[in-house]
């Protein structure tokens, strides 16, 4: 005999409305089951992504121009080119073969940083990075950085992997995460700043192995209060 499924929800008591909602922590009730560390961490990278994202919007809105010295500023800001004064140079222009930027790794610039520098929409796909690739051929190169506001296609960075030239692939998202690190078109929010800080067991613990003969008493006053190295006596 069929049972209507109706007669079932009458049976088990379901109520007409619908089923029951799983019990559990509701969104409020998660926040408060976090530390205040976990919070403020929360909250740090909350602002932290919503700073890359408008400084990766601030970076493609400049001309391709000074996308290129925004990309050899932040190679020098990261150590690149050490202490010298003219480490970072744009040289992109017209026929320029691909390389927008070079940085210079000594005194006599013998060992060069080639940089390309995209301010795309679209995936930098492999033809763009054989074609930088080709580029740092011809000036016997053999270390390059390439950097776009967008993307590398999966196939570009599989393909720079079997290169014989070092060749550094930083899309968009690493931009941003870069120049925010190395202070690269970013300031201070607040002339504030907080250290988290926390309770320092092993200090105390410390004390707890100590011997008896340790105890360090001041006579006559509390030990905070004596300076008076001959008024300090050991006991047990």
């Amino acid at each position: 005999m069929e049972i209507p499924f109706q007669a079932v929800e009458d049976l088990v008591g379901l109520p007409k409305d619908g089923y029951p909602q799983l019990a559990g922590p509701q969104p409020k009730e998660l926040e408060a089951l976090r530390t205040p560390e976990e919070q403020f961490e929360s909250s740090f990278l909350t602002l932290r992504r919503a700073l890359a994202n408008d400084l990766l919007d601030a970076v493609q809105k400049v001309s391709p121009k000074n996308f290129e010295q925004i990309v050899v500023d932040l190679l020098i800001a990261m150590g690149y080119g050490g202490a010298l004064e003219d480490a970072g140079e744009v040289v992109g222009k017209s026929g320029d073969g691909g390389i927008d930027g070079t940085i210079k790794q000594d005194k006599l610039g013998l060992d060069m940083v080639y940089v390309q520098a995209k301010r795309w929409g679209r995936t930098v796909g492999t033809p763009d990075v054989s074609q930088f690739s080709g580029s740092l051929l011809k000036q016997n190169a053999q270390k390059g950085v390439m950097i776009t506001t967008s993307q590398f296609s999966k196939d570009a960075r599989e393909h720079v992997k079997g290169l014989a030239q070092k060749l550094v692939l930083i899309d968009g998202k690493q931009l941003a995460e870069l120049m925010i690190e190395h202070d690269v078109g970013v300031q201070p929010a607040s002339k504030k700043s907080y250290t988290l800080k926390r309770l320092d067991q092993e200090y105390f613990e410390a004390f707890d192995s100590c011997t008896p003969k340790m105890l360090q008493v001041c006579m006559g006053s509390p030990p905070s209060l004596c300076s008076d190295e001959s008024k300090r006596v050991w006991v047990n």
